[in-house]
């Protein structure tokens, strides 16, 4: 089956067109859900309360309709939020999250998917609170979500998410922190600081995510069957993008030869749900012993040295977080000419995997100026020609991953007659 976008909208600022989601084979995708009208813009019982002090609060409101905006879509594609498997939260203001998290138990009732809520200074629609991506598969189709509990795995105590799915070979783990005793209620773990009054007994970040793959990644990948070798996508957020060196060199001890494709985003300070924290994570692997294996593909200065371009996972190809780079830095000015970078080294990546770039089932854009959408959105629909995207963009604190660089992408693509 080729990729079905799922409700088209027209985006006047890019006259571009736009699909709130995609229908892939056996995967559903949201891209960015928001509390919007028909028309693609944020409802006006939202921005235009002229009693806003009555009712409900305005982030519950906005909540319940962005959940409703991504049932339909996920109804369009024959799934629902019983079969999510992942959901990615954007916030530019923590004090939304509770009312997130009430609407979030309304609509999806004892089964929440495993779950990442991060703090981001904007959303492509200015006014809007909230943001979502959903990932989900289409029942009765040999991806039933098995949830999985492991004894020693906590979750945030308001959250209630699921910690770990399983969907056929696919093993999906929540964002996790560095933060212990039950419910996180502990903060960030002393084993993930650096003691009191010390300067040099470890370093912060280094601690962290140390403490995050042995304390969370692994017993979460156990109990769903896997193995960090299996690991196949790593969404990593981090408060100071300077800390990125230092994080290669733990993720490189833990994952050896068999790293991820991996993206580091920057985050709001603070960004996440204990404000000390420093980087949140969460993963896409697959079992052990199932048919699907990682396979990593191609090289570039576009992402970490060390880092694969994507990794092929069965019908998912997954890319590590793209900018426009060679071996001197940022390859050109101007948005366009940074796209048209990106697209031509995610086109040759598609081909190395056995797909198109017209299969793309989710774009991520993160921008540090989100004026630059319109015109990257453009670029977009030259090369799809006029292909509905299945676009959604953030705005993120510079720096990105090479200086001047000022757009990062993150692309799923659907791999075909897997």
């Amino acid at each position: 089956m080729p990729v079905e976008p799922l409700l088209i909208l027209n985006d006047p600022r890019s006259d571009t067109r736009l699909a709130r989601g995609v229908r892939a084979g056996r995967w559903v995708f949201v891209n960015g859900a928001m509390a919007t009208d028909e028309t693609g813009q944020l409802a006006r019982e939202i921005t235009e309360n002229p009693r806003p002090l009555s009712g409900l609060p305005r982030w519950h409101k906005e909540a319940n309709s962005m959940y409703m905006r991504a049932s339909e879509v996920l109804r369009a594609g024959g799934s629902d939020f019983a079969h999510a498997v992942r959901t990615d939260q954007y916030l530019p203001d923590w004090r939304a999250v509770p009312f997130l998290h009430q609407v979030r138990r309304e609509f999806c009732g004892g089964y929440v998917a495993p779950s990442t809520s991060i703090l981001e200074p904007a959303l492509s629609l200015a006014a809007a609170g909230m943001s979502m991506e959903v990932t989900a598969v289409v029942p009765g189709d040999g991806l039933e979500p098995k949830h999985i509990f492991p004894p020693a795995l906590e979750v945030p105590s308001t959250s209630t998410f699921v910690p770990v799915v399983v969907a056929g070979d696919y093993v999906f783990v929540a964002g996790y922190l560095a933060a212990w005793q039950p419910g996180d209620l502990g903060g960030i773990s002393p084993e993930a600081k650096v003691p009191e009054g010390h300067l040099w007994k470890g370093n912060r970040i280094q601690l962290e995510v140390d403490y995050i793959i042995r304390k969370k990644f692994l017993p979460a990948l156990e109990g769903a069957g896997s193995s960090l070798a299996n690991v196949v996508k790593a969404q990593v957020y981090v408060r100071d993008m300077a800390d990125i060196p230092a994080l290669n060199q733990v993720w490189a001890r833990h994952f050896g030869s068999h790293i991820p494709a991996t993206t580091f985003v920057p985050t709001l300070n603070p960004g996440f749900a204990i404000a000390d924290a420093r980087c949140e994570i969460n993963l896409l692997a697959v079992t052990d012993s199932g048919g699907t294996r990682p396979h990593a593909i191609g090289v570039s200065p576009a992402v970490c040295d060390g880092h694969p371009v994507a990794v092929r996972a069965g019908e998912l190809l997954c890319f590590s977080g793209l900018v426009a780079a060679n071996e001197s830095g940022c390859v050109a000015e101007g948005i366009e000419a940074q796209m048209e970078y990106l697209l031509d080294l995610a086109e040759r990546t598609c081909v190395q995997a056995g797909t198109s770039l017209a299969n793309v089932t989710r774009i991520q854009h993160f921008h540090t100026d989100l004026a630059e959408l319109a015109p990257a959105c453009r670029v977009w629909s030259k090369r799809l020609n006029g292909q509905p995207l299945p676009l959604s963009a953030i705005q993120v604190p510079a720096p990105l991953l090479v200086p001047d660089c000022t757009v990062q992408l993150d692309l799923w693509v659907h791999v075909p007659n897997t």
